[in-house]
């Protein structure tokens, strides 16, 4: 009987040991981006050990025997990209408006498993996702336990709005369903609505926080520019954002409406179309990241010409917004205003986020600076940077590749042929 316990427990012991040991590959690196001073180094070796980055070697090291080795000689290797702004339940489409009255929420949520798998195929292995339905949430969740392939997720599940505003979601629909939705909908009056919408968030499984601070171009009302939060409203949302832990992001079209965000401790402003000097120099000052969109802008600006894309209120706003926003961001980024990438993705196209990197540098910013907008600036502002946003020691291993260097042809970045989330390859 001793020896059979003995047996017994020297089996649990290995089994044990075996299911802890941890799992490694190495990676050979050509041409390997350091965020940090925007430079490729060559001939890198990284090992990675489980889901992190166990150490990055110089040369082409050899690993022991049984080890996975992934050559990478020949390409150009970076952080995983991170998408500041998307939509995963949505894409748009002529029939955008109708689908809201027709699908259910199971019809979004696998429509929305392809878009997440298209974004990480794309080579964005992190998102933030800024505004749905709630079934965000639920696609979050869905990737962490591996039910689905998708990016990491970080989501403000429903965006907040004020009685009319952006995000209310009863703008448009005929006068008996409009009802008077509240904070539980995401829709508020006054301070005291404020804390509850946020704390809504937080109970329904919000990893930040959303406001709509001026009118949309795709809200069905005609005006995308006025405020639409006073100044005591958005300083509630923060500080209740504050006690959870929240981060804050605010869409923001008018300068009014920005100012006011950027006064109330918003940490990002989402399209900043019309920003002017004043609200450049405020995010300055108070640190603020704009998140561009431009590919938004541009999308938006195309179909706005085709008849009957868009209902015809929203028409003309779309013709005048897509056009400012690269006017300004060039003058943004020209007067030292922070940028975080972000694309909008759900108006604009999934997997195409990387057209982003490309609008950019058009209308002014250096490639390799783009791509540090989507690694290095966007993990710190998501407040992640000691796990993510760069290839380090001890960080998760969220690693991506290309076939040639970026800085030549930005171009490269629309096909990622490598990429690996949290140590697992998905693309090869």
């Amino acid at each position: 009987m001793r020896k059979f316990l003995f047996l017994i427990a020297t089996f649990l012991t290995t089994s044990f040991a075996f299911a802890q040991a941890p799992v490694a590959t190495y990676i050979h690196c050509g041409n390997l981006l350091d965020v940090n001073i925007n430079q490729f180094s060559q001939e890198k070796t990284i090992v990675v050990e489980n889901d992190v980055i166990k150490d990055i070697l110089d040369g082409y090291a050899t690993p022991s025997g049984g080890i996975k080795t992934i050559d990478l000689k020949d390409k150009y290797v970076m952080p995983g990209f991170i998408d500041m702004h998307v939509h995963l339940e949505i894409e748009m489409t002529p029939k955008f408006y109708e689908d809201k009255f027709r699908l259910n929420k199971a019809d979004i949520a696998l429509q929305a498993t392809v878009f997440c798998e298209k974004t990480l195929m794309a080579g964005f292995t992190t998102v933030r996702d800024l505004g749905g339905s709630g079934v965000n949430v639920s696609l979050r969740n869905a990737i962490n336990h591996g039910f689905i392939k998708g990016p990491r997720v970080y989501t403000s599940e429903k965006s907040i709005a004020t009685t009319g505003g952006h995000a209310d979601p009863t703008n448009g629909v005929r006068d008996e369903l409009k009802g008077d939705p509240g904070p539980k909908e995401g829709v508020i009056n006054g301070p005291e609505d404020a804390y509850k919408a946020v704390r809504q968030r937080y109970k329904n499984g919000a990893d930040c926080i959303k406001i709509t601070s001026t009118g949309g171009v795709l809200s069905v009302a005609k005006n995308g520019q006025g405020p639409q939060f006073t100044l005591e409203e958005i300083k509630a949302i923060v500080a209740a954002a504050k006690d959870y832990g929240f981060t804050t992001a605010a869409h923001a079209h008018g300068a009014e409406g920005m100012k006011r965000a950027i006064k109330g401790g918003i940490n990002s402003i989402e399209h900043g179309t019309l920003m002017d000097d004043e609200a450049m120099e405020l995010m300055i000052k108070h640190g603020t990241y704009l998140v561009p969109t431009l590919s938004a802008g541009r999308f938006v600006l195309d179909k706005a010409k085709i008849p009957g894309y868009f209902p015809p209120v929203i028409v003309p706003k779309a013709l005048h917004i897509g056009e400012q926003m690269k006017l300004n961001f060039g003058k943004a980024y020209r007067k030292g205003v922070k940028i975080a990438f972000g694309t909008d993705t759900g108006v604009s196209q999934h997997g195409k986020n990387a057209e982003e990197f490309i609008f950019m540098n058009e209308y002014g910013m250096p490639a390799l600076e783009t791509i540090q907008t989507a690694t290095k600036n966007a993990a710190e502002l998501l407040q992640i940077y000691d796990k993510v946003g760069s290839i380090e020691k001890g960080k998760w291993a969220d690693i991506v590749a290309v076939n040639s260097n970026p800085k030549e042809n930005i171009s490269t970045l629309l096909d990622v042929i490598f990429v690996m989330k949290s140590g697992q390859v998905y693309k090869e």
